[in-house]
């Protein structure tokens, strides 16, 4: 896969946790950043793919069972 560099911005602190995270997990600080952001990003697809699926059953719609006919009139679901 190719890569590409970038810069980022991060508060003193933070970057003084995420090394150490990285120094406990045996691994680089871009390393540890790679895994975290690809995380994000099949999360994220998950969720799309999920999200589509479930618009097209929705616009498919769901056998009542009732042939697209209401059997009933609404004075008889209001029935006491």
């Amino acid at each position: 896969m190719e890569k590409q560099n970038v810069t980022l911005s991060l508060p003193k602190e933070t970057l003084r946790k995420a090394r150490l995270l990285a120094v406990e997990r045996n691994t680089s600080l871009s390393s540890l950043l790679v895994e975290i952001i690809e995380e994000i990003v099949a999360k994220a697809d998950a969720y799309e793919l999920a999200k589509e699926r479930q618009l097209a059953l929705m616009n498919q719609g769901f056998n009542l069972g009732t042939g697209g006919k209401a059997t009933w009139t609404r004075d008889e679901l209001h029935e006491r």
